[in-house]
């Protein structure tokens, strides 16, 4: 099935050229120039990803994708000329999947791209399993996450970093490993990722954050508290 790549870019040479890579691809592609437009579009079509540059006019790339994270897990790649790890660590807070920094390969835009939306289409755990713990219950295959029969939204991140905490139960995993593992082994970003998602993922799980703990110098171990 053809997916939609939304792309929001207000530097009109750089919108047509990464959707052109796109498009080669067999990507549907829309594109907006600020962040209003952003909005507009991806309320009125049924988007699969998003390609979101941070400094644009009317409304930034932070607030556009802190509005979407309201009610969307929607997958969202930011692009952007800041190459600080502050604002890499702010768009990860706000729950970004991906940070490419301009100058930029866009090859290596469309290759990021099709990892992520592989990620979400399920390749951990094809056997449609529901496991469920102490009333977290986790779907493998609809990719859907319930704390005491209800739904909580996850960004495609998250939901890959609890799954692979949870086929690891009781192991202990270190930052490196979480990196390589969920982000990918090509993933050059700074290790406070894990721990900035970690902390995002602890407070959509609520009081079942508990099931995910702090290894002091090491990393983090899932396991059952009740």
């Amino acid at each position: 099935m053809e997916k939609t790549i939304l792309v929001v870019e207000d530097d009109d040479r750089l919108r047509k050229l990464i959707s052109d890579y796109l498009k080669i691809e067999d990507f549907k592609v829309i594109q907006a120039t600020n962040g209003k437009e952003a909005l507009l579009e991806f309320q009125n079509e049924k988007i699969d990803l998003i390609i979101l540059d941070v400094m644009m006019p009317i409304l930034d790339g932070f607030t556009v994708c802190k509005t979407i994270r309201a009610n969307s897990d929607v997958p969202i790649i930011f692009l952007t000329s800041k190459s600080e790890d502050e604002d890499k660590l702010k768009g990860f807070e706000l729950g970004a999947d991906e940070y490419v920094t301009k100058p930029f390969s866009p090859k290596v835009l469309v290759a990021r791209t099709i990892s992520l939306l592989k990620r979400i289409e399920g390749t951990i755990g094809s056997s449609g399993n529901v496991i469920d713990m102490a009333g977290l219950k986790v779907n493998l295959l609809s990719r859907q996450v319930h704390v005491d029969n209800k739904e909580i939204n996850l960004s495609p991140t998250e939901y890959d970093l609890l799954a692979f905490l949870i086929k690891n139960k009781g192991i202990v995993l270190s930052r490196n490993a979480l990196l390589d593992n969920v982000w990918g082994y090509s993933y050059d970003g700074d290790i406070r990722t894990v721990d900035t998602h970690i902390k995002r993922l602890r407070e959509k799980l609520n009081y079942k954050s508990k099931f995910i703990c702090t290894v002091r110098g090491t990393g983090y171990r899932f396991e059952v508290i009740k």
